[in-house]
């Protein structure tokens, strides 16, 4: 028996290696796609790293022992380029599809629930919901007009759920928008007005108003944390 889930237990980590080395691979070719100077910024910080190790060695006398401490050093500093540069090719990859907020708002993995396309208009703007210890906040993306739609969709949580705190985000590089990249930031910045039971009370009541189903792009969303495939 003890044979038995010794071996599942082997499979089981041979199956997350084999998940943990696809998500690596998915993320180095839509890097190489979107931003492909990433890898020149990398091999640079790697032999910047390296080569202070090996002139600080030489300073003191112990240019091996130096490097050798300085190779995982370079190395970990060519990987956090890689993170950066790969979380933006990630956003630069779905940055002009259809629901590419509602992915976004999606990989946030606490704090937060969303609801995809609560509201919709014929130009394909659209409005999501999002529910966390800030409140209700409502993130609009499309055309300027979608100024009206986040309106309408304020005027109806103000009507179901009224005393809830409410905050309104549009995504756009414009003036008072929030950029795609820097969406989830902004929201886990927002200040906490709901306790615990609050929320959960808040969340059971919007069962009831639902949503849309819409599409959503898939793809790495960054390497960090969020390094996934976002998942509602």
């Amino acid at each position: 028996m003890a044979l038995f889930k010794r071996k599942a237990k082997v499979e089981k980590a041979a199956g997350e290696k084999q998940g943990q080395m696809k998500v690596l691979k998915d993320a180095f070719a839509l890097t190489r796609k979107h931003q492909p100077i990433a890898f020149l910024w990398m091999t640079l910080s790697f032999l910047v790293v390296l080569s202070v190790g090996i002139i600080i060695g030489l300073q003191v006398n112990h240019p091996i022992y130096f490097t050798i401490i300085a190779l995982p050093i370079a190395f970990l500093f060519a990987f956090f380029i890689f993170t950066r540069q790969a979380n933006t090719a990630a956003f630069l990859s779905i940055q002009d599809q259809l629901g590419a907020g509602a992915s976004v708002l999606m990989a946030i993995r606490k704090g937060f629930t969303t609801t995809a396309a609560v509201s919709v208009a014929r130009n394909q703007d659209m409005v999501h919901r999002s529910v966390g210890r800030a409140g209700i906040v409502l993130v609009g993306e499309g055309s300027p007009a979608v100024k009206q739609l986040l309106q309408d969709e304020r005027r109806k949580m103000e009507r179901f759920i009224p005393g809830v705190a409410l905050t309104e985000v549009i995504i756009g590089d414009g003036n008072g928008q929030v950029p795609l990249r820097k969406l989830q930031k902004h929201l886990k910045k927002l200040p906490k007005k709901l306790n615990k039971i609050q929320l959960r009370e808040l969340r059971n009541r919007l069962k009831a108003v639902g949503g849309l189903n819409m599409p959503i792009p898939k793809g790495p969303m960054a390497m960090n944390r969020n390094a996934k495939v976002p998942k509602r």
